[in-house]
């Protein structure tokens, strides 16, 4: 299993390859990570590439939310969402569920301009069908930052799935 020492010793190149896919689609993250080794632990590098994307500009971080999957829809994404989302029910919804799931993302995506984005690890699809609806209730800045918030956490359940503490 990989350490946070033998991520410190790869190359530029190799550590990007090895965690480049932790945010989705944004490889960058990771590249421009490692240009700040060593880190002391999982939760230093984590704390490093969140602070890498809050430095972006917000056209940065929205291309960042717009390359999440939408929640239980039937279409191809990274082997990490698709894992994800089939572990908390979303790839064998009812007809009816995923009808409703489809409506709420297309009226979040229609409000806020970005998919919604829930890190979905540890919940199945009532607790998540809930926090959707809850959440097109926000305004667009609180969504924005709860949206960056779930990436976050989404890369830390990643990095702790791919390094040894």
């Amino acid at each position: 299993m990989l350490t946070i020492e033998k991520l410190n010793l790869m190359s530029t190149n190799e550590f990007t390859d090895v965690i480049g896919d932790i945010f989705e689609e944004s490889a960058w993250i990771a590249a421009a990570a490692a240009l700040e080794r060593p880190f002391a632990s999982v939760d230093d590098l984590h704390q490093s590439m969140v602070a890498i994307i809050q430095r972006t500009s917000r056209t940065i971080q929205l291309n960042l939310l717009e390359a999440h999957p939408n929640l239980g829809e039937k279409i191809a994404m990274s082997h990490a969402s698709s894992k994800e989302q089939r572990a908390a029910g979303l790839t064998n919804l009812t007809s009816k569920e995923y009808e409703t799931f489809l409506s709420l993302n297309t009226r979040y995506h229609q409000k806020f301009g970005f998919p919604l984005i829930i890190a979905v690890r540890g919940k199945d699809k009532k607790i998540i069908l809930a926090d959707m609806t809850k959440r097109l209730h926000n305004d667009a800045s609180l969504e924005f930052q709860i949206a960056l918030a779930e990436v976050f956490k989404i890369a830390w359940f990643r990095l702790n799935d791919k390094i040894k503490q």
